[in-house]
């Protein structure tokens, strides 16, 4: 098992896999009308973390799914990233997760069953310090490995929180610093000192759960995870969705303190170039480390969190007693004409 090195088997490494925004909306491009469901509260119009389904009583059930190639080389903890980004969705929606379902595509010539076994595993033990079941699933022969799960989770209507609902003046908020991908890919090249090894697991293993009490503040307007797009891309999200412009402090953001002797060693996803074609044109132009840093693809990245202007104080001091020490790294404003929608100070 020590051996083994999971990355080695996939071409692409944790949420750097996704499909870029601009061939996701292709994709996702229809001429056919999607048939009125006026129980549906969520769905892929404002491309959203998860969908959600009204199911009365002031209920609704949030449902999402997640999966991808290894992002480091240990298959426990494997199981246990993809599946705290998996559930990140719920939290993200403002919900508390219920359930949740495997997907695994599994080269069976090349990997051993007893490796697909650990990942497994990784996955039950974080799905239990989420507080669900993992309840079953469904595998496939793939030709590479692939992981992750379907999750269900439960919301009262009231607290939804959506990534389209901000307003002009609210103040940003991210609960994890950026850098995963930059460190990933530095172990991907074998450029990983020592000392940096377990950083950025451990920050992608941490449960967004936060996300569940923030959703009963009612000064929390708009709340999303950052992940595969980068910090601009999800931003870009919320700004389209809301019709509103942002503004970033640089300085401000928080970001993984080693990652700039990696950005020197061109530890550079793949994924960052494609995230700044796909929307590089709507954001203020920016120099190289910035957009390195702000393109760059988390997994199981941090909640960004919209609060009402004249609240973050409050906020602050709920984010400390839940464990948080954060800071705003922004503000949204007025969408004033059709130009950028995000500059960087």
């Amino acid at each position: 098992m020590e051996s083994i090195k999971l990355t080695k088997y996939s071409h692409g490494a944790g949420c750097g896999c996704k499909i870029s925004p601009l061939l996701l909306e292709e994709i996702l491009a229809s001429v056919h009308q999607a048939p009125d469901d006026p129980n549906l509260l969520v769905g892929s119009d404002t491309r959203d973390d998860a969908a959600v389904i009204d199911i009365g009583n002031g209920k609704a059930i949030i449902s999402t799914t997640d999966f991808f190639m290894p992002i480091v080389d240990d298959a426990f903890d494997f199981g246990r990233i993809a599946s705290a980004n998996a559930i990140s969705d719920v939290y993200a929606m403002g919900g508390t997760p219920v359930t949740a379902i495997a997907v695994l595509g599994w080269p069976i010539n090349e990997l051993s069953a007893e490796i697909a076994n650990h990942v497994i595993e990784g996955s039950r033990s974080m799905c239990a310090e989420a507080g669900i079941t993992l309840a079953g699933g469904h595998s496939i022969d793939n030709p590479e490995p692939l992981f992750g799960l379907a999750v269900t989770g439960i919301v009262d209507i009231a607290n939804i929180k959506r990534n389209s609902e901000a307003a002009a003046g609210c103040s940003l908020f991210l609960t994890k610093p950026l850098g995963v991908g930059i460190l990933s890919t530095a172990q991907k090249k074998e450029l990983l000192e020592p000392g940096d090894k377990n950083i950025a697991r451990d920050i992608m293993v941490k449960l967004n759960s936060v996300g569940a009490e923030f959703s009963k503040l009612e000064y929390v307007m708009a709340m999303t995870d950052v992940t595969g797009f980068g910090l601009l891309g999800h931003l870009l999200e919320l700004c389209e969705g809301a019709s509103v412009n942002a503004e970033l402090h640089y300085k401000a953001i928080p970001t993984i303190a080693s990652i700039y002797k990696y950005l020197d060693l061109k530890c550079i996803p793949g994924g960052t170039k494609r995230n700044w074609e796909s929307y590089g044109n709507k954001i203020v132009a920016l120099n190289d480390e910035q957009r390195n840093v702000l393109c760059d693809p988390q997994t199981s990245g941090g909640l960004l969190v919209a609060v009402k202007e004249g609240s973050e104080n409050e906020f602050i001091d709920f984010s400390n007693a839940q464990g948080l020490e954060l800071a705003s790294i922004g503000r949204t404003l007025a969408r004033m004409d059709e130009g950028a929608y995000i500059r960087v100070q």
